[in-house]
């Protein structure tokens, strides 16, 4: 199944809804003056597409906001100019760049930089125990907290196993439970999991109950257990175990712990990706983990040359794949992943998200909640 199938799908759930198009005010109010123009150049970045008000705005944000590193108290602008030792300096003035291209107001340009560089958005996650992929030691460790009946996990779904096969052995994925309460398919698909990851079948299941979302009953997943050729007896007594459910109930508390809101929660060495700040998944989380190597001191592994004669935005992506998730259940994004405890990007200045916000076409739609106890 070629990774590229899911690009319509997420395109269309992450993309910006409009509403309408502002009419003539009424109001007599005189306008606000433009602001001054302030003329900022910097070696690294190309802003040479930006319409006049666009250069104003990153300019004045590049000139007022501090560098991402404490030990470097001066603003953005000045630490690429004067080449300052903080590496996370050009990367941030290249991703308010690209937040002023998307047209971000001035405050969410804000968020995506803190989310992305601020130092205090790093959290530490013990990730001992859970399930994962990729190399323990790697250097980038993604968190993801998932429900399998949730429409947005099984879409991001790829989007992350794809970052441990392109950054081979530079990116570990770790999966954790957060069954939502609405789902009612959720808790036993997690149970599911849980029997055979105990017998060390646990992503072959994890593809096959998202590949089957709308399969999850019992008699489905003892089919599935049949596929993998699991021992029935063990799987049918995982499947009600107490050691499974308080396996579950950790996840969901540590989650709870960190904020989770609705599913996908992803986190990326510490930081939380906030879904809402992001026009591409696939995109930018690849620039996001590339920049986090980067900064680790990393040479990021080259991507793979593209398909001779492939076309820009091309893809096979079958008839089915168009349909998107009904909306209700927007992938929340808490970010912050780790690496058996340890914290984000521990020899490069923090780093947060740097993406861009999505939406349903009738609005941005709102994260599944998990229900109050």
């Amino acid at each position: 199944m070629s990774f590229l199938r899911w690009m319509p799908p997420l395109l269309a759930l992450f993309s910006i809804s409009v509403t309408g198009c502002p009419g003539n005010s009424a109001s007599n109010e005189p306008k606000p003056a433009p602001s001054p123009e302030v003329s900022v150049s910097l070696a690294g970045v190309d802003t040479s597409s930006l319409t006049p008000r666009e250069r104003r705005e990153w300019a004045a944000q590049v000139s007022e906001l501090l560098s991402p590193c404490p030990d470097t108290p001066v603003s953005i602008a000045q630490c690429v100019k004067e080449q300052r030792p903080c590496k996370a300096c050009l990367p941030a003035a290249q991703l308010l760049l690209k937040q002023v291209k998307e047209g971000r107001s001035k405050k969410e340009r804000e968020d995506a930089f803190h989310m992305r560089f601020d130092a205090n958005k790093v959290r530490t996650l013990a990730t001992d125990g859970s399930p994962d992929m990729g190399p323990p030691d790697a250097p980038v460790t993604i968190v993801e907290w998932a429900d399998f009946e949730c429409p947005f996990c099984k879409l991001m779904s790829p989007v992350l196993e794809e970052l441990v096969k392109r950054f081979d052995g530079q990116v570990r994925l770790v999966f954790k439970f957060y069954p939502l309460s609405a789902h009612v398919h959720g808790e036993p698909a997690a149970r599911a999991a849980v029997a055979a990851l105990n017998q060390g079948k646990f992503w072959e299941m994890h593809h096959l109950l998202f590949e089957n979302q709308e399969r999850l009953e019992q008699a489905d997943i003892e089919r599935y257990a049949q596929r993998l050729k699991l021992d029935p007896v063990k799987f049918r007594a995982d499947l009600v175990s107490t050691e499974t459910k308080s396996r579950i109930d950790k996840d969901k508390k540590q989650a709870e712990e960190v904020g989770l809101e609705g599913t996908p929660l992803v986190f990326i060495n510490g930081r939380e990706v906030n879904l809402q700040l992001l026009t591409n998944p696939p995109e930018d989380l690849e620039e996001w983990v590339k920049v986090e190597l980067e900064l680790l001191g990393q040479t990021p592994r080259p991507a793979p040359p593209k398909p001779v004669g492939a076309q820009p935005g091309a893809t096979d992506a079958p008839a089915s794949a168009s349909a998107t998730p009904a909306a209700g259940a927007t992938p929340a994004a808490s970010a912050t992943p780790a690496a058996s405890a340890t914290p984000a990007a521990s020899a490069a200045p923090a780093a947060g998200s740097g993406a861009a916000r999505p939406a349903p076409s009738a609005g941005p739609a709102q994260p599944a909640q998990p229900r109050k106890p």
